[in-house]
């Protein structure tokens, strides 16, 4: 092939003749060490480089000298909720600062709204390596880009996108010390607002519920449990309808703060007072959680250490060196402030 393409002398190659994974296969090494080579990164041998770079030279590539490129971790969120984000930014900047990377982000929610690509634009930039932080990446989107060989590390994906690997909270047993709270408070008619059912984590949550109950010997009564997007307004609608029962629950467990936020709304607008006759707990422990009145009770993610994590991962696959699991999970911790009482008598 390298020689046909030779033979074609009369014609100028054109960057992209060969995808970078065929580059890497007539080399004899992986993409990521390709991606290095063309954007001047270290961490790889003379001998490899010299080999690359005579193979990007046959199909129309040019390397990057070393000394013009800053190496780039890209963050991309979509819908950015800043109590989340920033920790999370300040994360991989806590790792990737030292290893002399910058660290971009990117919001793709115009993009996906208007049914436009987000990969293509990533792909173009080169990165150094990406870290996604929105559900609706898929497996297909991490082949482009293993093929690009540009690394990309998952926070909290609705499946499974091995071999991406994927970094994200301990969802069961956050939702189940949450669950064991209130019914040490005494409640045992408790609601629970779950996210979509196709997200990983939020049946992980709704799992920790329910193994909460079971463990408390407390049937769960499938008619106090609602499914909905993590949102203030779907935390008001499905709350509403939980209150608005002939035998409404005395607690609810939410799927995320913001969720928790529309019970505290809904709880208002039934003339319930928190936590007296309604007891509500979140997760995710953002900002706004602690300013409420009362202040929410709830499950805090470590996003700070979820982001360094995910900047440890990419750098890791960026140096070309292979990872021990696919999977990491950090540990939550259950935070409880002034949402939560004892039931009283009704």
């Amino acid at each position: 092939m390298i020689e046909e393409g030779r033979r074609r002398g009369s014609r100028k190659p054109r960057r992209g003749d060969l995808p970078i994974a065929t580059i890497a296969e007539l080399a004899g090494v992986s993409p990521p060490t390709v991606s290095k080579v063309l954007n001047g990164r270290r961490g790889v041998g003379e001998q490899t480089r010299q080999r690359v770079e005579a193979l990007l030279r046959d199909h129309g590539y040019r390397r990057r000298p070393a000394s013009s490129v800053t190496p780039c971790i890209e963050v991309v969120f979509h819908q950015m909720l800043s109590s989340i984000a920033m920790p999370i930014l300040r994360g991989v900047q806590e790792v990737a600062g030292p290893r002399d990377h910058t660290v971009g982000f990117t919001d793709v929610q115009h993009s996906l709204r208007a049914g436009q690509p987000w990969v293509e634009s990533l792909l173009l930039r080169q990165p150094a390596a990406v870290i996604t932080v929105f559900s609706l990446v898929t497996a297909e989107d991490g082949a482009r880009f293993a093929v690009a060989g540009i690394p990309l590390v998952a926070v909290d994906p609705i499946g499974n996108l091995f071999p991406v690997p994927a970094v994200g909270s301990s969802n069961w047993s956050g939702a189940l010390s949450a669950t064991r709270h209130l019914l040490d408070l005494g409640h045992r008619r408790i609601g629970v607002l779950i996210g979509p059912v196709r997200d990983l984590s939020a049946r992980a949550r709704r799992d920790g519920f329910r193994a909460a109950l079971d463990y408390a010997g407390v049937p769960f009564d499938e008619r106090l449990e609602r499914s909905g997007v993590f949102t203030f307004e779907e935390g008001r609608r499905l709350g509403a309808e939980l209150l608005g029962r002939p035998e409404p629950p005395t607690a609810v467990v939410c799927g995320n703060d913001l969720q928790a936020l529309g019970v505290y709304a809904a709880a208002r607008e039934a003339d319930l007072r928190i936590p007296d006759d309604l007891s509500v707990v979140g997760f995710d422990d953002v900002d706004e959680a602690a300013w409420l009145a009362p202040p929410l009770t709830t499950v805090r993610q470590p996003f700070g250490e979820i982001g360094a994590t995910a900047a440890r991962l990419a750098l890791t696959l960026a140096d070309g060196q292979p990872l021990t699991q696919d999977r990491y999970e950090l540990g939550t911790s259950l935070v409880v402030r002034g949402s939560t009482a004892p039931p009283r008598s009704r």
